[in-house]
């Protein structure tokens, strides 16, 4: 069984709002609820595990009830990170059905169902594979107010989600970290700091994560082009 574990127990406070980010409106609806409709039509995702704010697990349920979100399993309390908020997700898979895992931010909606079978894949064949986007800047590597080189963009991906794994590698990596450190903001450098191999499948720079107001500004702008 392929398992999607939606991380959206964050506060948002860039975003300056009165409620979390991923429970802002895009389009008239919750962002998240983009979100998880794209796992919902995904036919490589047998279910879904979200992690949200204690306080707003409770009446979850229905609002997934109200958009048709069938593939939800388990509504999770995220953690005082994002690494503790995914294994508290992660914790609760049947080990005995357990294939790959998806791990995706709540907040990129626009992720599409291709790139999410295609990461799974990747990872059912490889065991880690992550979802890419190009880099289109030039980057610089800098030390205080000086530039020390510039990197080659050809050797450069910005790392978007899902990130797929087989469920026991996921397992070792998350086992190894202490979760309480702010700075794991990436599934794949747990994996990565194991030895293990991570493969990549090319996706979309409309694959934004919506983390300020002008993002919400952007995304807005973009389904009203789909359109």
């Amino acid at each position: 069984m392929n398992t999607a574990i939606i991380a959206a127990a964050g506060s948002g406070a860039r975003m300056a709002s009165g409620r979390p980010k991923q429970f802002l409106p895009l389009a008239g609806i919750p962002i998240i609820v983009h979100t998880l409709k794209a796992f919902e039509q995904c036919e490589d995702i047998d279910e879904v595990i979200v992690v949200l704010p204690a306080d707003e697990t409770s009446e979850f349920i229905s609002v997934a009830g109200k958009y048709g979100l069938r593939k939800i399993g388990r509504v999770v309390s995220g953690g005082a990170t994002r690494a503790e908020s995914v294994k508290r997700g992660l914790l609760t898979i049947r080990t005995v059905t357990a294939e790959v895992v998806a791990v995706h931010d709540g907040v990129r909606p626009f992720v599409t169902v291709e790139e999410i079978s295609e990461t799974v894949k990747s990872a059912r064949e490889h065991g880690a594979a992550i979802l890419v986007a190009s880099a289109v800047d030039t980057i610089k590597r800098v030390s205080g107010d000086a530039v020390i080189d510039t990197l080659s963009r050809a050797d450069l991906r910005r790392a978007l989600t899902p990130q797929c794994f087989r469920y026991e590698l996921l397992r070792r990596a998350y086992d190894s970290v202490d979760v309480n450190d702010p700075t794991l903001t990436d599934d794949s450098l747990l994996v990565e700091r194991l030895g293990e191999r991570v493969s990549i499948v090319e996706g979309s720079a409309a694959n934004i994560k919506i983390t300020t107001p002008q993002d919400l500004v952007v995304a807005e702008a973009y389904l009203k082009g789909c359109h």
